[in-house]
């Protein structure tokens, strides 16, 4: 039976409750044979149904927590809702399953799902899920006009300071962060999930929601620099992308075909940044 929840801002928020995690028992083995029993707290994973208008659009694999602010940067990266306003409405209903989103958009939005409606099955390491022709994955992306005036030490300021924004991670070590820094490389905004398309589709929509903007700042996402990633940076007219592990070579000829400001292998000492071609 459906349990239907609406999104609202306030902290009365029926989903605000759900925890992200939960305690498991684990039998801890070590390399002396030694056995004792501990809990752990290890991070929750629902598939995430999403119809928009009625259809039937995507699952998701996520965790159940942000998920209004999963939805709305999600359908900026699909490029369906380039607003807030757009949307005009969700619902979520809790299944044993896992969860349902119900979208209503306006008919600018509803004109371009009727063209790109299609059933796509995604898990948290999600490639070209459902997409059915090369010219589809690959459309061009929009050439950014934005530039960031963060310098080195700015995204080495972040760095140092996003562990302490990830209370999730601290208690499960499995999700990623993605994380709105300001120019000086101050953390505004981090959102968490167990996909590291989730996580940044999270923070984007927080930002929507919120009225954010980049201003000058920076995106640092803790983990690789993926194509995918790359694209939602494009399409949320953000300046730079900092990521704290490699990129591949789709990822960075997409952010070259966009002006995209990278910067890669980010640790705490050192970090890469793509050189311009001759």
């Amino acid at each position: 039976m459906e349990q239907a929840h609406s999104f609202a801002p306030a902290t009365g928020d029926p989903l605000a409750a759900v925890p992200g995690h939960l305690p498991i028992a684990f039998e801890r083995i070590s390399s002396s044979t030694d056995r004792a029993g501990l809990d752990r707290d290890v991070a929750q994973e629902f598939p995430v149904a999403i119809e928009i208008n009625g259809f039937g659009y995507a699952v998701l694999m996520a965790t159940p927590l942000d998920l209004e602010d999963l939805i709305y940067g999600f359908l900026r990266a699909e490029r369906l809702a380039a607003t807030a306003r757009q949307i005009l409405a969700t619902d979520c209903y809790r299944l044993e399953a896992g969860y349902i989103v119900r979208i209503t958009v306006d008919a600018a939005v509803a004109e371009r799902l009727t063209d790109r409606v299609r059933h796509r099955t995604s898990d948290s390491s999600c490639g070209l899920c459902g997409v059915e022709n090369l010219e589809q994955a690959m459309r061009a992306l929009p050439h950014l006009t934005a530039t960031s005036d963060a310098s080195s030490l700015a995204v080495f300021r972040a760095l140092g300071a996003l562990s302490d924004h990830q209370p999730l991670n601290r208690m499960t070590g499995g999700v990623h962060a993605a994380a709105l820094c300001d120019a000086a490389g101050h953390i505004r905004l981090v959102r968490e999930d167990v996909g590291r398309h989730n996580a940044f589709d999270k923070l984007i929509g927080a930002m929507m929601r919120q009225g954010l903007d980049w201003d000058g700042g920076f995106a640092l996402l803790s983990s690789r620099c993926s194509y995918e990633l790359v694209e939602k940076a494009v399409l949320s007219q953000c300046p730079m992308l900092v990521t704290i592990s490699a990129p591949t070579s789709l990822a960075l000829a997409r952010a070259r075909e966009a002006g995209l400001d990278l910067r890669v292998l980010a640790r705490p000492d050192s970090l890469l940044s793509p050189a311009l071609p001759a």
